[in-house]
């Protein structure tokens, strides 16, 4: 056995995907996988982060993660279109996973207005209206895009593997089970019981740190 595959085997038996899951294709619901590290304070080794460091998703780390055990990998994130910093990504996540498994669209900003109180601790750019102060807010989720593929592809793959953290995607688990297949759940933070039930394995995301994350710079720092 050569040192990649001996790897391989390794990362399989330490989150318990064993072969009788099949064919697996993993899903990416990036908008909410982006998020949870956001708050870590340690880095993979449990070293602290310095003070204007935090905790990102390598997109290329991520894909040689998921390469161990997917047969295919789908990559859904929505971007704005006069945003450079945002293009600039997009462009980045299709070099790596290809434009045929990155599925985007734009993002929506929704208005959230804020009481005074709320306005001097708020961190966004504050606008007013003649309703008072808010905050623009983006709003893009892929739950229809996301389960419309999922079932389409579903004699395709022997187990479904989702990397989210959306309440919203238990209906769908669920569904896919009833279909004789498996759910992987990859998930961050705490999430709902529904969620938890409708996967037949759950992985959390600090387990997988080591293999999917990178140390930045804080912006100004």
């Amino acid at each position: 056995m050569d040192l990649e595959t001996f790897k391989k085997q390794y990362i399989r038996e330490e989150l318990g995907i064993s072969e009788e899951y099949g064919t697996i294709f993993s899903f990416i619901d990036f908008g909410n996988v982006n998020n949870w590290f956001r708050d870590d304070r340690h880095n993979s080794d449990d070293t602290l982060l310095g003070k204007n460091e935090r905790l990102a998703i390598d997109l290329e780390k991520l894909k040689t993660f998921l390469s161990v055990f997917s047969s295919d990998i789908r990559f859904y994130y929505g971007h704005e279109p006069t945003n450079q910093g945002s293009m600039s990504f997009l462009y980045k996540t299709k070099a790596v996973y290809g434009k045929a498994r990155t599925f985007t669209k734009p993002i929506q900003w929704v208005r959230h207005h804020v009481t005074d109180e709320e306005a001097q601790t708020n961190s966004r750019s504050l606008f007013a209206d003649n309703d008072g102060l808010y905050v623009r807010l983006p709003k893009c989720n892929f739950d229809v895009e996301l389960s419309v593929d999922a079932v389409k592809l579903i004699e395709k793959y022997d187990t479904f593997c989702l990397l989210s953290s959306d309440a919203d995607f238990a209906y769908l688990n669920t569904h896919i089970r009833s279909k004789g297949k498996k759910v992987i759940l990859v998930k961050g933070g705490h999430v709902t019981h529904q969620l938890k039930q409708s996967a037949d394995l759950r992985i959390n995301a600090q387990v997988i740190k080591k293999h999917i994350t990178r140390v930045m710079q804080k912006p100004g720092g």
